[in-house]
């Protein structure tokens, strides 16, 4: 089993924040499904991958995959389904921005192999949407999952943000309460970061804006888990949620140490042994494509490199640490590390521990960073 990525890197207009390899040459979107089609066939004919590799997941993230058309989406997606061996309950996922969404574009998205949406809402403020360079309104973002709802979508998923500078405990409380009431399947919450060559890192960095503080941050953090959790929302990840039977299986793939295959300007693929990722250059991915010369970079991952991938996903999840798992990929050696780091935090109270398990408690969760750190090895 295995899961396919495609990057879609096109988007209307950049936002602040983010620094995932995108572009706005929208003349170019004709091209790039040309060259996503032909780099997938062509990674299909070496080692590892092959056309009998069996795919349960399908993920078109981005950018902003809604940004292609119809057409173009369909030729992807006859491309994948007439290449690849997808298994019949395969989760296929896009990610789509409110403003994208109308009657016709759920109309012509019946058509496609999509069955579960993740909409990119961050905030139900508007002065926040600006800041952000979000093109949507919060009223457009309700209307937009109230149309996906009324199409017969029964698996949503929207992203959330906090930490705005100078967001108060109010106003991420009404950022859940409008969240809640839209009764979605899946919603993912993420901290505003500040990433290097970002227009908000311009800013942090001139002084024009000043980071919320850390206390306020870390209160909106247990709001949330107070407030999902309460709604029934299973807290499988941490900084993901969901209603039961609803969990991401694509992003949970990435969590539980399952490769996956992944095409696109900028892409990264895992094949339990080593990782490889395209150049995050639209002309390069294409020019190189078209000459069946992918560019690319990849490591050969160590039994130390394997290890801390291993408790870094792990830790994330719910689930935790599986000891009867751990003992089978890895040497009395990393087991005796493992304990050995553990107790500190087992004693501070911020790790479970069984016979046959290891997992964050609740408190464990707020300093997930500095335990998962002192596990590690250098």
């Amino acid at each position: 089993m295995a899961g396919l990525y495609v990057h879609i890197p096109f988007c209307a207009s950049r936002c602040i924040y983010c620094d995932f390899f995108s572009t706005v040459r929208l003349e170019e979107r004709e091209r790039y499904v040309d060259a996503l089609c032909k780099e997938l066939t062509d990674r299909l004919s070496c080692s590892p991958w092959n056309t009998q590799t069996s795919f349960q997941t399908i993920y078109l993230g981005g950018g902003t995959p809604s940004q292609l058309t119809h057409e173009q989406l369909s030729r992807l997606f006859d491309h994948i389904y007439s290449s690849c061996s997808i298994e019949p309950d395969a989760e296929v996922t896009m990610e789509c921005n409110p403003e994208d969404i109308d009657h016709e574009f759920l109309t012509k998205l019946r058509h496609l192999p999509v069955n579960r949406l993740s909409m990119g809402v961050q905030t139900f403020d508007d002065e926040r949407l600006r800041f952000l360079h979000r093109r949507h309104t919060s009223d457009k973002a309700l209307e937009a999952v109230a149309a996906c709802q009324d199409a017969g979508y029964g698996n949503i998923s929207i992203d959330l943000m906090f930490g705005f500078p100078g967001e108060t405990l109010e106003a991420w409380e009404s950022d859940l309460t409008e969240a809640l009431k839209l009764d979605v399947q899946h919603l993912s919450a993420y901290s505003l970061m500040v990433e290097e060559g970002t227009r908000l890192h311009q800013l942090m960095q001139s002084g024009a804006l000043v980071p919320l503080d850390e206390e306020t941050s870390l209160q909106q953090y247990i709001m949330l888990t107070e407030h999902m959790t309460a709604s029934g929302y299973e807290h499988y990840e941490i900084s993901n949620f969901s209603k039961p039977g609803f969990r991401s299986r694509h992003n949970s793939s990435y969590w539980q140490g399952i490769p996956y295959l992944g095409i696109g300007a900028g892409a990264h693929s895992y094949d339990g042994r080593s990782r490889r990722w395209n150049a995050s250059s639209l002309d390069t991915y294409i020019n190189g494509v078209e000459q069946s010369q992918v560019y690319s970079e990849s490591e050969q991952l160590s039994d130390r490199d394997r290890y801390n991938e291993y408790v870094m996903t792990r830790l994330r999840t719910s689930e935790g640490i599986d000891l009867s798992d751990f003992k089978q990929r890895f040497s009395p050696f990393h087991l005796r590390y493992l304990l050995e780091n553990l107790k500190k935090h087992t004693d501070g109270g911020n790790v479970v521990k069984t016979a046959d398990n290891i997992h964050l408690s609740v408190k464990g969760i707020y300093v997930s960073d500095s335990v998962m750190s002192d596990l590690f090895m250098l």
